[in-house]
């Protein structure tokens, strides 16, 4: 693949656009979970404006009163072009791809393609807690392969563990996350190669969540699973949600890779009555004409990163974190306070600032939070003043 090199934008960056008495006004789950004296800097909402060209898409829709149904293949061409452009790869062939409500409900239903109940869905953890939650909903059975102490997929803990779920020629999934929730990392083409070959050998299906891809640190290129040599068999889930914070706009794609297109195909046709048309609208503009948005926000989500690891040094240095490769998480080992297994709370009890506790992303989650950092610095700042203050 032929990857075009990260464009500097001449848009402002989305992330100093909004005051926090802006931000309060909000009616979104992450500004209204908690009272006002609570910092929220959890849950995966980005503090941003839509990007124009999404919010000239939507108002235009509304104008003409096209507020219908979801029809033809305009989301699966934009994706196509972006992913093209922006990874070099040619691979979402739109005959292969399909429309489904959002990313996690599209999960749910290719493992049911390609698993029956009370099979083993692999995961990587510590992970998205989705994972968790909607496969065992689902009536099918987690199984961990840790992450290795470097927050990478340990091929070793993989390959036993596709061999123990396998035993007697039973049917089983990997449920990849990639790039990874909540470490940020991002999955190499080697990697993802290796995956591939251990699933082929053991006779387990991928099924990989993406929908973080757009969203890589400067000089980190992202790698499709069905890109590389052995992916052709997975299925893939992709949005422009989390890039562009459309979260409310619900709309995603399953891509099937050349070997997984019969599977595909027999997703029940009512799965595609789920996603908004008003949705689609929003992810194809953005996808089509939100790039420079995109590469401001990137832009500014580096500037982020960097102030988190200066603030923790200063102010909290027994708070190890990497950062991030991909996504707008922090990842932090808060195991060395002394806050117990779930320090997240002591922050909100003491500090009044909200962070995801690590404990519902499975093994490696105890002590540790996930911290967004898709807001102002401003706000990053007061909140690792507060972290800082819950220690006092």
């Amino acid at each position: 693949m032929t990857r075009i090199p990260h464009e500097t934008s001449g848009e402002p960056n989305p992330l100093r656009a909004l005051t926090l008495d802006r931000l309060r006004c909000r009616t979104s789950m992450k500004w209204r979970a908690y009272p006002d004296d609570v910092l929220p800097l959890w849950v995966a909402e980005m503090d941003v404006l839509p990007a124009e060209p999404v919010v000239r898409a939507v108002t235009d829709a509304l104008a003409l009163g096209d507020t219908g149904y979801p029809a033809g293949t305009g989301y699966a061409e934009a994706l196509a072009a972006f992913a093209e452009k922006r990874w070099g790869w040619d691979g979402p062939a739109v005959e292969r791809t399909a429309i489904v409500p959002d990313v996690m409900l599209g999960v749910v239903e290719m493992l049911k393609l390609v698993t029956g109940p009370g099979d083993p869905v692999v995961v990587n953890s510590p992970v998205y807690p989705p994972f968790f939650q909607f496969v065992e909903h689902m009536d099918r059975q987690v199984v961990e392969a840790p992450l290795g102490a470097d927050l990478r997929i340990d091929l070793d803990v993989l390959e036993e563990t596709f061999q123990r779920v396998t035993e007697g020629g039973r049917a089983a999934a990997f449920l990849l996350c990639s790039p990874h929730n909540p470490t940020g990392t991002v999955h190499t083409a080697a990697e993802l190669a290796a995956v591939a070959d251990l699933a082929d050998r053991h006779g387990v299906r991928v099924v990989i969540d993406e929908i973080h891809a757009p969203i890589t640190a400067a000089g980190v290129d992202f790698v499709p699973y069905l890109s590389v040599s052995g992916g052709e068999n997975g299925l893939s889930l992709m949005s422009a949600s989390k890039a562009w914070n459309l979260a409310g706009l619900k709309a995603a794609l399953a891509i099937a890779g050349s070997g997984s297109a019969a599977d595909l195909a027999r997703m029940p046709e009512e799965v595609s009555h789920g996603p908004s048309h008003l949705g689609i609208i929003a992810h194809s503009a953005a996808l089509r004409e939100g790039t420079d948005w995109l590469d401001s926000l990137r832009a500014g989500l580096d500037d982020n990163r960097r102030l988190l690891a200066d603030l923790l040094a200063e102010h909290l240095p027994a708070v190890t974190h990497r950062p991030a490769e991909a996504t707008y998480l922090a990842w932090l080992d808060c195991s060395s306070l002394g806050l117990g297994d779930d320090p997240a709370e002591v922050f909100l009890r003491r500090g009044r600032v909200a962070l995801n506790s690590g404990i519902p992303f499975g093994t490696g989650g105890a002590g540790h939070v996930r911290l967004n950092l898709a807001t102002s610095p401003e706000l990053i700042e007061e909140g690792v003043r507060r972290m800082a203050a819950a220690l006092d």
